[in-house]
């Protein structure tokens, strides 16, 4: 088996130790860094930077591969929402796919939200999940001209408060975004987007909502499989 961490100087606990840290955690590079040496570990913060750019999509495609293989998904309902953001001055569009329980499916940027970039959003997870039975959307009708294409228009449900899950689903995203210094360009923010949902789902353990032991026991199963990435 080809191994992932090979030619690299840190050991792989420490690597997935920094992507974790600033993938998941509001921090900046630096404050990453602080933190590492804290702990023993002496990297820069272009260190961090490397680490999180290489390994951080490897660790989320393995993350989404073992979801769909587990067929850990629902299908009953989704919600879709966009939030905007800003890039060099312009307008750009973040695309949210959550599930009824508030699991992120898919994130996808594009400079515009018409019927044509709806449309490849939707595709998206479509192929990977399947078709959903529900789906909850704002009345944009970029959505409603791209489930026509897809013919499942008679599926869409409109409302209002109908889609607070997809709009809480944008929060820690954007929690996210004030400790970076904005994004360069669109492939940077659909890069750390699609990297962010992924680990941000597999720490995600509904705290509020499960008793003190089961907790324990979800988090300690959470850290053991984020260990085995890439092992």
């Amino acid at each position: 088996m080809k191994n992932s961490f090979r030619y690299f100087n840190s050991s792989p606990e420490v690597i997935r130790l920094t992507v974790m840290m600033y993938i998941r955690y509001p921090l900046s590079l630096r404050q990453v860094e602080d933190l590492l040496f804290e702990r023993g570990i002496d990297i820069c913060d272009e260190t961090v930077r490397f680490c999180c750019n290489r390994f951080g999509p490897m660790f989320a495609a393995e993350i989404r591969n073992r979801r769909v293989q587990s067929h850990s998904y629902s299908q009953w309902r989704w919600h879709l929402d966009e939030v905007f953001v800003r890039i060099n001055g312009e307008t750009h569009h973040v695309w949210r796919a959550v599930d009824h329980e508030g699991e992120e499916l898919e994130v996808f940027a594009t400079k515009r939200r018409d019927r044509k970039a709806a449309l490849k959003f939707l595709k998206r997870p479509m192929k990977r999940y399947g078709r959903p039975e529900s789906i909850v959307t704002d009345r944009l009708r970029s959505y409603r001209a791209a489930l026509k294409v897809v013919g499942i228009s008679g599926r869409q449900e409109c409302g209002r408060w109908l889609n607070n899950r997809a709009e809480n689903s944008h929060q820690p995203f954007r929690r996210r975004e004030k400790a970076m210094w904005k994004f360069r360009d669109i492939k940077t923010l659909q890069k750390f987007a699609a990297v962010h949902a992924s680990i941000h789902n597999h720490s995600n353990l509904d705290r509020h909502l499960t008793r003190r032991d089961d907790f324990k026991k979800s988090r300690v199963a959470a850290l053991a499989q984020w260990r085995e990435l890439a092992a």
